[in-house]
């Protein structure tokens, strides 16, 4: 499956664009937490 595949339902790709956003979103708070902790 190409990444770059056009979505014939356009609220289907802007569906998973904010679920890939939201994931990196809280990856990048889970780094912080673990290395607040780290650091602490």
């Amino acid at each position: 499956m190409p990444v770059l595949e056009p979505h014939p339902d356009p609220k289907k790709g802007q569906k998973a664009l904010l679920t890939i956003l939201g994931a990196m979103l809280g990856i990048t708070v889970v780094i912080a937490v673990i290395a607040t902790f780290a650091a602490g």
